[in-house]
């Protein structure tokens, strides 16, 4: 493998991902580079009173008003000496803009999901820990930071709310079977969570694409497919296989590009929509939009249902 520098990838379902690698105290971590929208020397910050204690502070660079988080202080649990020398990373996901104070900035590098490993609990911190996976790049470990876990444990209210669908209780209930691919613990109980809620009772999950594939073409083989998966729902990022290249594989195999996929990520930009169009998915969401995931739902499911109609009608 060699280092790229070109920004992010052009082709869509390769199952690769670009990883920016950035020390803290000597450490390495890694961070998607479809989530960063600048790199930038650190620069003074205006403190926000009562804000949680890995929040600096605010900023304005340009336009737009950005929250400041120290990373160090968070992941070492201890105060760093501010040094001149200190870069902000500037991110965007779940529609929002976060900066993230690291010592140093090592570069960009390409690799493949497969090489991403899910760390065990001991390195994670348990089921909801802040390590996302574990890649191994030449003779260098990068421990990839889970951004969107940071953020909530920061802010509660940037990751998704519950409250969307306590209001629909009182639904009819579905049985048709819904399978989410989503590495993370917390959320995929969450989305489950949500989903049962609001009337969906036949939820299965699986921990990254790789593992629902896999699933998938054995009731495949076995020509079951129709009862056992109406839709899938998948994150992006993910150890094994992203959700791009699960979308891609279900919507260009013939016997499953008719199961709708609902991309449903923290990384939905203007980029990332157009190369999931690319792969064929049906819906792209947002990850705090859980209200509107379960009316995506219920339309795809309905019109899935339609077009069965009509081709058992024309087949009569």
């Amino acid at each position: 493998m060699e280092k790229n520098k070109n920004g992010i990838l052009l082709e869509t379902g390769t199952n690769e991902i670009e990883i920016m690698e950035f020390t803290i105290d000597g450490n390495l971590y890694g961070i998607n580079v479809a989530k960063v929208r600048e790199v930038m020397v650190s620069a003074p910050v205006r403190p926000v009173p009562h804000a949680h204690p890995s929040v600096e502070g605010i900023f304005k660079p340009r336009d737009t008003v950005i929250t400041v988080v120290d990373l160090p202080r968070y992941l070492m649990n201890r105060d760093f000496e501010k040094q001149e020398k200190d870069l902000f990373i500037v991110t965007n996901f779940n529609k929002m803009y976060i900066a993230f104070r690291v010592h140093s900035v090592e570069g960009i590098v390409r690799m493949s999901w497969r090489d991403i490993q899910k760390p065990d609990k001991t390195i994670s911190g348990g089921k909801e820990g802040v390590a996302t996976g574990i890649a191994q790049y030449g003779e260098d470990l990068i421990t990839i930071l889970d951004f969107e876990k940071i953020a909530a444990d920061i802010s509660p209210q940037t990751t998704i709310q519950m409250d969307e669908v306590k209001k629909m209780r009182n639904r009819r209930e579905c049985s048709l079977p819904i399978w989410i691919a989503e590495d993370s613990v917390l959320l995929s109980k969450i989305i489950e969570e949500s989903l049962t809620t609001a009337g969906y009772d036949n939820i299965r999950s699986f921990s990254n694409g790789q593992e629902l594939w896999d699933t998938l073409q054995e009731v495949n083989q076995n020509g079951v497919v129709d009862e056992q998966v109406s839709l899938i729902i998948t994150d992006l990022e993910m150890p094994q296989m992203d959700g791009h290249r699960l979308t891609k594989l279900v919507k260009t195999d013939k016997d499953l590009q008719r199961i709708p996929v609902v991309i449903f990520s923290s990384l939905i930009s203007r980029e990332m929509w157009v190369k999931g169009k690319e792969v064929g998915a049906d819906e792209q969401l947002s990850k705090p939009e859980i209200g509107h995931l379960v009316d995506v739902i219920d339309r795809l499911l309905e019109k899935r249902a339609e077009e069965e109609e009509k081709e058992y009608r024309y087949e009569q």
